[in-house]
């Protein structure tokens, strides 16, 4: 089977999958180049990734000292350099300055507000074999795929507790989750929502231009990691393996016409110093040729998975994680923040106060079962989960928790003419 139309139908490995799962894993020699297109995908002539990757390689964070943080916070446009020292460890005894200063940017161009949304797993197949990830394509785990009537069941229960914005998500697999397929889910979404996002695959910028009109607003892509040979380790098989075009993602989905884009690395697959600094970096050259579009960051840290329980963040626990945060708040003032459910409740309602400015709630990442979360009646009928998420609360409980920390939940902030 050719590998860019491989489907591994993980109930049922047969010996010749098992067989190519280990040479994957123990031959280099057998993958594809991380650096080698599929056919179709598009290649766009952008200089931000070598100027991205660059700058990460030349990045030493042993080299800064209390004296380039104390700087750094003393600027009132924090530069690349500045931004640099503040991910440093140098910068570790400053936290608490650090952290008055990005309360202050937030509070400058966000007010007290902070966005609610909830994610919707409509599938979870997917093409790829990513070491971390629990959807991937060798992963025996119960697989499901959401109908048109189920999906919209689905947004009608999310619909109805009050949300206004909802994230589509799939496994990676054009095969199952074509775009029509998630096309007609944006026309579902939207009946529903006033704010649609996606967390697909990446796809080329007709391809984002045709989901736009379907009804999507902004696209979201984690790069995972930067480090282009960890990368290499990790992503094993699928088109998910070929680096350059995952990083272009957003750049295509802003020429196909959607009004934002998110970006991330996944915390702790790599170097987390680096790996922050290249996201913050990615969203700051792209800021500049398209001005006129909306930028976040999120900031997920390694959970556990199903059939693997051992795989932690690594080298990265929650004082860096804020460090990173308020990092990327001072130096990029206008873009969005979001804390998923990957943290603790605990740890979402106090970076809520600092810096986040985006947080989902009454989370799900199981296919099919938000019935189930809200009111019991659909157990064991869900597909499995790609991560486990550490704060489970409800749309109400969130609501209110984030009022009682003095803030403003907002459902939706878009006036659409």
């Amino acid at each position: 089977m050719a590998e860019n139309n491989f489907l591994v139908d993980s109930a049922r490995l047969g010996e010749r999958a098992l067989q190519r799962k280990h040479e994957l894993e123990n031959n280099p020699a057998s993958r594809r180049s991380p650096l080698a297109y599929f056919p179709g995908m598009e290649q766009l002539d952008s200089p931000v990734e070598e100027a991205v990757l660059q700058e990460m390689e030349d990045y030493d964070c042993s080299r800064y000292t209390a004296v380039d943080v104390r700087r750094a916070l003393a600027h009132q446009n924090c530069s690349r350099e500045d931004f640099k020292a503040l991910l440093s460890p140098a910068a570790a005894p400053f936290l608490e300055e650090m952290a008055q200063r990005a309360q202050r940017e937030t509070s400058r161009h966000f007010g007290n507000t902070v966005y609610l949304f909830t994610p919707l797993y409509i599938a979870n197949y997917c093409e790829n074999y990513c070491v971390y990830c629990g959807f991937n394509c060798y992963n025996d785990i119960r697989r499901l795929q959401l109908d048109e009537a189920q999906i919209e069941h689905e947004m009608q229960v999310i619909a109805a507790s009050g949300m206004e914005e909802i994230l589509l998500l799939t496994g990676e697999s054009q095969q199952k989750s074509n775009l029509e397929y998630i096309g007609k889910a944006c026309k579902l979404a939207r009946k529903y929502f006033r704010n649609v996002g996606l967390e697909i695959y990446p796809v080329n910028t007709e391809d984002y231009r045709y989901l736009h009109a379907c009804g999507a607003d902004y696209v979201t892509v984690f790069q995972e990691t930067y480090n282009l040979e960890q990368y290499e380790k990790l992503h094993l098989l699928g088109h998910k393996r070929v680096f350059p075009y995952r990083f272009a993602a957003q750049e295509r989905a802003l020429r196909g016409g959607m009004r934002g884009v998110g970006f991330s690395a996944l915390l702790g697959l790599s170097d987390f110093r680096k790996d922050a600094l290249a996201t913050a970096l990615h969203v700051w050259y792209l800021q500049r040729r398209y001005p006129w579009a909306e930028f976040s960051l999120s900031c997920p840290r390694l959970r556990p998975i199903v059939n693997n329980d051992k795989i932690t963040p690594q080298g990265i626990g929650e004082r860096e994680l804020c460090q990173v945060l308020c990092a990327y708040r001072i130096f990029l003032p206008f873009a969005g923040i979001t804390v998923s459910s990957r943290e603790t409740a605990s740890f979402r309602n106090g970076i809520a106060r600092i810096c986040a400015t985006k947080i989902s709630a009454g989370v799900s990442t199981g296919i099919g079962d938000h019935e189930e979360k809200y009111d019991g009646h659909q157990e064991g009928k869900a597909g499995d989960e790609q991560f486990a998420i550490a704060d489970s609360r409800s749309i109400t409980a969130m609501y209110a928790d984030m009022s009682g920390e003095g803030l403003q939940p907002v459902l939706n902030d878009y006036v659409y003419v």
